[in-house]
């Protein structure tokens, strides 16, 4: 084989069998993985490894001199713990049920010495990772739940028997390469799926040769990750770039790996190594995640449950944890070197600073370190509660400043959570000095008082301790001086540019609407007559009716109703029946009411306001201010309604995260820092924020979510439109450490004109535009319509931005936005078209929630169709009346040819040669059309008679006696083609009555095998006696009646293949 192959296995399977193989793990055929599984396909573990490795890691200590080992009865009861995890309480916590097991152990009663005690059954050796052994196979069967089926995962990778780690391989070719994988994944994660492997796996990854990612269990795809090795200096660098060269470079081929399945394909990858090989993506996520210390390492330390969800550490992560725990390990005079964590926030800082404190506690070099985590997220108790249980600690909450002291004081190790004004009493409360090194107190988020004067307190209090904070907003330049008493900020930083990259946060658009300041009618007039000029008559007097309210309102009301107003209608326009949320901050406390009530009267978005009670400052109140009536009325109805204020909180959040309304929570002061929603999309802003209070408040919307393109901030207070550049605000920041924080939406919707622009330059040849038939044509080539997709797809969106901005209406002329609006009907309706002409089955995701709230909102009902499923040709009503529908001769022969193209390939598996031909006839008849060698009317006639023929299954070559015998007449087909292949149709010997003959033979001896008093024995396609016998039965009647008898010249390969391939066909038309 010359040059590269493309084919999956070739190009991405093998290269990661081999390399696996390399980094120390044993190759396992299928059938071998099989008979460790004690011949079960339901059983995912290497059951008979597994064994023998609980007897080789574990020993029970009786005295300081002597070791017992555990019974043979024990090692089955831990076996039967690991295997037999229920699911009926859920998928995720079975899993976590199963993680606590690896990484703590089984607890068992044994007796030793004539004492009965319980003793700790370890599934694997997390401190001395060569004690374990890892293995690899291929093609792994696993029974799906509630069938005979089997989902077969590409590779697995298996440590003491155990699976840990699933990959999935693509095509580097293939469109979506890796989201494809990453679908396979979930698919197999589904509950008719083959969950029973999945609860054990760590490290679930997606490869495709040039592009990786990674995740764990139940990962929705949005978050699965990219991997970055991140290195101290070149030199580091560049002993891993060679070390990973080497090892690709080493030449080692398997007999065992392609001795069966892969033996056709070995001279290509001896080939390969006659040069020096690049290493790939792929290679470089395999030896980064799956080298065995570092997949053990992953797994052990740095996965956690929160809040019900398995979560592996992204590379900033691990490296900052990795970096850190260097860092503090030695003693330095009297203390350990601390300092400043800066991940931006929505990349995890939480989890990072729980992941840290674990390390810490796992240090062999740290001896029983006290360590504080402080923080906001009270939510964290309980999970963290059994991450440390792994690791021998205890979790204990400081609710009270004096709690706190008092484990301050002790000799307790236990990891204690608090949170900042209690840490702050703690260490007032501390009359003695505690001079202990290993004393690290981890605060999280925007505490800054660390840098200023508690940071003078803590130091007299706490003189030795260890002090590293998390924070996800850059350091102002007064602070960076400051906090290198604590050791400075611990590098490399992870800025929000690089997370927007990485894909770990979205981008922020940032749009300023500055209402008018109003003091006289005349303004407000004028501003509501500009808002009401797209609405219809009857949407015009409703909202003149309502505007007329404003009248009666002073100046404040008028600009606040007017906001309202605003809002209103720009949540309805862009994301109403969505699930998308927003977020309001307003000034004051009453103001947020104010908010409420005009939001309510207007009518078109439903609201929550969520604030402090009555007697507590918030935002821009004062503390001679007298608190409104309004205020208390507010707070006793919800007191009413909620009972506390706690369950008020409570219950207003949780409505805004899990139901469908409020659509908008209205606040001051709260959720501003450390509330993640991932579907808060949008935050509108009447309020004066600076510095960091202002960046925390952004990030608010800045998390990922499915269909969430960028995160958007609405000013109205004007915090950026004034300003000739957002860097004067943040004059007492370094502007490198600001890059990438929001991108002004004039710049979004500068890209408009381009992309429109691009979108028709896909159709420049075309001379006439209004000839429709042209534009089919021309899409007629998949790589242009992909091209056009996909631009489409990017022009609507940029659209949609556009439409929503108040600057893309002052800046740009009516009709021009009419040419967009327009030009974006026609190309949704030329989609629609050439997707039925050309039967393309286009993922939804092209029809994201936000590109149909765009159609909903800015084009008339009905003038686009959405289409969400091809009517399948066997449908002949429906199908003949889509036909009808399309527009020319050639069209419709293309509707047809493309369909039956589609039916052919989702069906070529049960008939290979009878599918393969009718494929093979039309090609060459479209080639035909295309080359202007037959008309579009013969064009017509030929696919339609194709189609005809493949529907009824008809064909000249197949003999009438089989014509009924589904299985027979796949088995006639595939030994004719192998015969004519032998014989190079140079013989006198009938191939078809020898065909035909065989495919009889075969078909008897396959039922023979599997049916059971007339009955499909269950699961036959997984029991390999049954499947030996067969193929030895074929074999024999091969060679003596096909081969000796007439003396045809096959070879036992080409037998193989007869075979094999007809009980591939065997496993479609029989199953149970």
């Amino acid at each position: 084989m010359n040059g590269i192959s493309f084919k999956e296995d070739h190009i991405s399977q093998i290269p990661a069998l081999m390399l696996l193989e390399k980094l120390g793990y044993t190759y396992l055929t299928q059938d071998e993985a099989l008979e460790l599984r004690e011949g079960n396909t339901s059983n995912v573990l290497l059951t008979s490894i597994l064994r023998r490795q609980l007897e080789h890691i574990n020993t029970i200590r009786v005295s300081s001199t002597k070791t017992s080992l555990f019974t043979p009865q024990n090692i089955t009861n831990g076996i039967e713990a690991l295997r037999n995890v229920p699911l009926n309480e859920g998928f995720m916590s079975a899993s976590q049920t199963v993680y606590d097991l690896l990484t703590t152990g089984e607890t068992l009663e044994q007796i030793v010495d004539g004492d009965k005690k319980s003793f700790t059954m370890q599934y694997i050796d997390w401190k001395h990772p060569e004690n374990n052994v890892f293995h690899v196979t291929e093609e792994f069967a696993v029974t799906r739940t509630g069938t005979t089926e089997t989902y077969r995962p590409d590779i697995v990778l298996f440590v003491n028997g155990i699976p840990l780690c699933v990959i999935e391989c693509k095509r580097p070719d293939i469109k979506d390469s890796i989201a494809q994988a990453i679908s396979q994944h979930l698919r197999n994660q589904k509950d008719d799926g083959i969950r029973s492997l999945y609860l054990y796996s760590a490290l679930l990854l997606s490869v495709a040769t040039q592009s990786a990612s990674y995740a764990t269990t139940a990962t929705p795809e949005k978050f699965w990750a990219k991997w970055t090795e991140q290195f101290a200096d070149s030199e580091e660098e560049n002993a891993h770039k060679q070390a990973l060269y080497n090892l690709v470079n080493i030449k080692h081929i398997n007999n065992k790996l392609f001795a069966e399945r892969f033996h056709y394909v070995r001279q290509y990858f001896e080939q390969v190594y006659l040069a020096p090989i690049t290493p790939s993506v792929q290679d470089e996520y395999l030896y980064s995640l799956c080298r065995p210390e570092r997949l053990l390492e992953l797994m052990y330390r740095y996965t956690m449950y929160d809040d019900g969800i398995k979560k592996i550490a992204r590379y900033q992560q691990y490296f900052a944890v990795c970096k850190t725990i260097s860092r503090i390990r030695n003693i330095e005079g009297s203390k350990r070197h601390g300092g400043v964590i800066w991940h931006t926030q929505g990349s995890g800082k939480s989890l990072t600073m729980v992941l840290l404190a674990q390390a810490i506690v796992l240090d062999e070099n740290i001896r029983n370190p006290k360590i504080i985590l402080v923080t906001d997220r009270t939510d964290l108790d309980r999970q963290i509660t059994k991450t440390f249980a792994k690791c021998g600690t205890y979790v204990e909450n400081a609710r009270t400043g004096s709690k706190l002291t008092e484990l301050l004081e002790s000799k307790s190790n236990a990891v204690v959570t608090t949170v900042i004004n209690k840490f702050e009493t703690a260490v007032k409360g501390i009359k003695k000095p505690l001079t202990d090194p290993n004393i690290f107190v981890l605060i999280d988020e925007g505490h800054r008082s660390q840098y200023g004067e508690m940071g003078i307190k803590m130091e007299k209090a706490l003189p030795n301790a260890c002090f590293i904070a998390m924070t996800g907003t850059p350091l102002m330049k007064k602070e960076k001086s400051t906090a290198k008493k604590f050791g400075g900020i611990i590098l490399p930083v992870y800025t929000v540019d690089q997370a927007v990259k990485d894909g770990a946060v979205v981008p922020l658009l940032y749009e300023g609407r500055m209402i008018p300041q109003i003091v006289h009618k005349k303004p407000i007039d004028l501003y509501f007559e500009k808002v009401c000029e797209p609405l219809n008559e009857y949407q015009r007097a409703d909202m003149k009716k309502k505007f007329s309210r404003a009248d009666q309102l002073n100046q404040t009301e008028q600009r606040i109703y007017a906001i309202a107003w605003d809002i209103s209608i720009h949540f309805k326009e862009n994301w109403q029946g969505t699930k998308f949320k927003a977020q309001l901050v307003a000034p004051r406390k009453r103001i947020a009411i104010l908010y409420k009530k005009f939001l309510d009267e207007i009518g078109i978005v439903s609201s929550e306001v969520l604030i402090t009670s009555p007697d507590t400052r918030e935002g821009e109140d004062t503390a001679y201010g007298e608190t409104s009536d309004t205020e208390i009325a507010f707070w006793k109805r919800m007191m009413d309604e909620h009972g506390t204020a706690k369950k008020y909180e409570t219950n207003i959040i949780n409505r805004f995260q899990e139901g469908e309304k409020p659509e908008i929570i209205i606040v001051v002061d709260k959720l501003l820092t450390g509330f993640d929603e991932p579907k808060n999309t949008v935050l509108y802003l009447d309020r004066k924020l600076t510095d960091h209070t202002l960046l925390q408040a952004i990030a608010r919307v800045n998390r990922i979510c499915d269909d969430k393109d960028f995160g958007y901030i609405i000013d109205y207070y004007g915090i950026l439109s004034n300003l000739n550049s957002a860097l004067e605000l943040y004059s007492d920041f370094d502007a490198k450490d600001l890059e990438g924080t929001f991108t002004d939406i004039s710049e979004e919707i500068s890209q408009l004109p381009q992309k429109h622009s691009d979108l028709w330059n896909i159709f420049k040849e075309i001379g006439n535009k209004k000839d429709l038939e042209a534009y089919g044509e021309l899409l007629r080539a998949d790589n242009i319509r992909e091209e056009f997709y996909e631009k489409l797809t990017a022009y609507a969106k940029t659209l949609k931005i556009a439409l929503s901005a108040i600057y893309f209406h002052k800046n740009t002329p009516e009709n021009e936005i009419e040419v967009y609006k327009n030009d974006l009907t026609m190309f949704l309706k030329l989609r629609s078209a050439v997707q039925e002409r050309y039967s393309d089955t286009i993922n939804f995701k092209q029809y994201e929630s936000q590109i149909q709230k765009l159609i909903d909102t800015h084009i008339e009902s009905g003038e686009v169709k959405i289409i969400t499923e091809l009517v399948n040709i066997f449908d002949k009503e429906k199908f003949a009346q889509e036909v009808e529908k399309v527009t020319g001769t050639a069209a419709k022969a293309d509707t047809i040819a493309s369909r039956t193209a589609k039916h052919i390939t989702e069906n070529m598996d049960a008939d290979p040669a009878f599918y393969k031909k009718f494929s093979q006839l039309l090609e060459e008849t479209i080639a035909a059309y295309e080359q202007a060698r037959i008309d579009e009317i013969e064009y017509l006639k030929r696919v339609t008679e194709c189609m005809n023929k493949v529907l009824s299954h008809t064909d000249s070559d197949i003999p009438a006696s089989i014509q009924d015998n589904n299985a027979a007449r796949a088995y006639f087909g595939l030994s004719l083609e192998v015969y004519k292949m032998v014989m190079k149709d140079e013989t006198e010997i009938n191939l078809k009555e020898m065909a035909l003959n065989t495919a009889n033979v075969i078909d008897t001896i396959i039922k023979e095998h599997i049916m059971d008093n007339g009955m499909i024995i269950i699961d036959w396609p997984n029991k390999r006696n049954i499947i030996g016998k067969m193929k030895i039965k074929i074999e024999d009647y091969l060679i003596d009646e096909v081969k000796r008898k007439y003396n045809l010249p096959i070879s036992f390969d080409d037998m193989d293949l007869i075979i094999d391939r007809c009980v591939e066909v065997a496993k479609l038309w029989f199953k149970q």
